[in-house]
């Protein structure tokens, strides 16, 4: 009996489009989860739940005092007169660095938006809109549309970001088969993504959404834009109005200090921690074993569990606030803060199971095994995953 299920379990694994790769964890199992949420939440303490707003506040602090004192380092090093050789090596570790910590300020951020900052609506958006403004990022728009996300995760039709493009999406570009097997091509491709994936690309032209909003206004800075509702609007103006108040701030900053100090300490680790946003966002829900859904097939949890935890490294981890490595749970439990996620994980890990998706891969290589394989779904199919090459059947 079991010689006959295993064909017909890859089988219908090869229908669905699922070809193995080196290297990757097991394909997320076709048959629908028979947990439900309610078995899910009864298995994680009840304190994973509660949202302190003085716990918030501390690691806010704390970040901040962090990004501080790599300042204070960055103009020091600013001050020093280093040979070129000593300048190339010791610049780029700043950028780094602050860019990772920025990193954990976003991530702090997106708590507001998720309402896991504290119990406090008010709070929460009062402070997410200050930082995520001072880092350029329309807060109430995103938190829209980031909502949205959470709510069709995995959906070919409704999910909000990195939406498969299709068959026919590829044939209609002919560059992808003239230069589908260039390494020179696949790295431009990843670093144009990583560098303006997340603005423009996203938030001001949705460039990875859904084709339900194609020839309607994709900008996250437009009140009229296709995915915000007319009672949204009036929060919209105001991210709008937030955002212009930082740019002239920024502007401010330049007309004081000049544009090559405000790059070296601000922009560029500004770049780096958008590059983080792209990379984090794409390599939690596109790899070879991860199912897209279509119509009926869809549902509420099963698009939650197509969700990679995947690690940075613990300093890493920790700087951006482990939204990479506990990233199932905080899509099955949005609001629960991050400092409660890892003691979470563990919690639900068993009952998941094989629904439960890690990829220890590291970073640099699952971004090139997933940008290099993951071009493609098919036109149709219920469920179906990520192809290479239009010959592949």
């Amino acid at each position: 009996m079991c010689q006959g299920t295993a064909p017909s379990k890859a089988g219908a694994l090869h229908a669905a489009g699922y070809r193995p790769v080196a290297g990757t964890p097991e394909p997320l199992p076709l048959e629908p989860p028979s947990i439900t949420l309610k078995d899910l939440r009864a298995a994680i303490p009840a304190h994973c739940f509660e949202r302190s707003a003085v716990t918030s506040f501390y690691h806010l602090a704390k970040n901040l005092a962090i990004c501080a004192v790599i300042f204070a380092a960055g103009l020091k090093l600013a001050a020093a007169s280093l040979p070129w050789y000593a300048a190339v090596v010791a610049w780029p570790i700043y950028w780094f660095v602050q860019g990772t910590y920025f990193t954990g300020i976003w991530v702090i951020a997106h708590e507001c938006g998720h309402q896991a900052f504290s119990s406090s609506e008010y709070l929460n958006d009062t402070v997410g809109i200050i930082l995520h403004s001072l880092l350029f990022v329309p807060y109430h728009s995103w938190k829209i549309t980031h909502r949205r996300h959470h709510s069709n995760t995995g959906s070919c039709e409704n999910d909000e970001v990195f939406t498969p493009s299709t068959r026919a999406d590829v044939e209609a570009n002919p560059e992808h088969s003239l230069f589908e097997e260039s390494p020179l091509y696949n790295l431009y491709g990843i670093f144009m993504m990583l560098l303006v994936g997340w603005m423009p690309g996203y938030l001001f032209f949705n460039a990875t959404g859904p084709s339900k909003y194609a020839g309607q206004s994709k900008s996250h800075f437009n009140p009229y834009a296709a995915f915000f509702l007319p009672k949204e609007r009036l929060s919209i103006w105001w991210s709008d109005v937030c955002f212009v108040a930082a740019l002239v701030l920024f502007g401010y900053g330049v007309s004081i200090y000049g544009i090559v100090d405000i790059a070296r300490h601000y922009i560029v680790p500004y770049l780096i921690c958008n590059a983080y946003l792209v990379l984090i966002t794409y390599l939690q829900h596109t790899d070879t074993y991860v199912p897209h859904f279509r119509g009926d097939e869809w549902n509420w949890l099963r698009g939650a569990l197509c969700t990679v935890d995947r690690s940075f490294g613990a300093w890493i981890d920790s700087a951006i606030h482990h939204i990479a490595d506990t990233h199932v749970t905080h899509h099955i439990f949005s609001k629960m803060p991050f400092y409660h996620a890892a003691e979470a994980t563990e919690a639900i890990k068993p009952l998941l199971g094989k629904y439960y998706l890690i990829d220890p891969t590291p970073i640099p290589l699952a971004l090139w095994r997933s940008y290099t394989n993951c071009k493609y779904v098919e036109n149709d199919g219920s469920v179906v995953f990520y192809k290479r090459k239009l010959h592949d059947k």
